[in-house]
């Protein structure tokens, strides 16, 4: 309880998107061994082959770079590169890639929810929930933007938007952690400790499961 209470006094800007945050402390609650595994772009880098340590990341980062580079139009190039930047801390560079390539790819959604959940990452939330918006439709909704949309509304002191939002994603994937953990930093933010505590713990007691954002 007194990590959450610490967690409550951390900026808005430093719990944005840490679901490596919600892994360690839910970690902690839980006495697991759940690990983060790096920014989760959907499609860009596999689980069975996304680095785990900064040098692994920096070599991903050279190479996909150079690919760039290469072929800045390309879609897959560019969101890799945003990733790697990402990955090592450079996540204003990472905007201005993914900005670049949405300028001629508007309605990728793929592409648009990286670009997305990069805004909000050095803090441009409603510009954020704007690009978000159109990375899924009502229609047919992605539990992940669902998620980051959450996230974002968190930041923006809007927690009972948020939760429904985590509430929706809940209901396309049930128990999933990421969503969970997104979940439990939300209580810690409006200072539900007791929510936040039971909801982290909740998120590692999934089995076959990683927590990522």
């Amino acid at each position: 309880m007194a990590v959450l209470m610490r967690l409550t006094r951390l900026s808005p800007s430093r719990l944005f998107a840490s679901t490596a945050l919600a892994t360690v402390l839910a970690a902690g609650l839980a006495g697991c061994q759940t690990t983060a595994k790096g920014p989760d772009t959907t499609g860009s880098i596999g689980t069975a082959s996304r680095p785990t340590t900064e040098a692994e990341w920096r070599v991903v980062l050279d190479r996909s770079e150079a690919l760039y580079k290469a072929r800045p139009d390309d879609v897959g190039a560019a969101m890799q590169y945003a990733q790697a930047l990402r990955a090592t801390g450079q996540h204003t560079q990472a905007v201005a890639v993914l900005e670049q390539v949405s300028l001629k790819n508007s309605r990728n959604k793929q592409l648009l929810g990286a670009y997305g959940r990069a805004l909000a990452e050095v803090g441009r939330y409603a510009q954020a929930l704007e690009v978000l918006s159109r990375a899924h439709t009502p229609d047919m909704p992605d539990w992940r933007i669902l998620s980051a949309q959450g996230a974002v509304l968190d930041q923006l002191g809007r927690y009972e938007d948020a939760r429904r939002h985590y509430a929706a994603a809940l209901k396309i994937a049930p128990d999933e952690p990421s969503v969970l953990s997104n979940l439990g930093l939300s209580y810690a933010l409006s200072k539900d400790l007791k929510k936040a505590e039971a909801t982290l713990r909740k998120a590692t007691a999934q089995p076959g499961k990683i927590l990522r954002w």
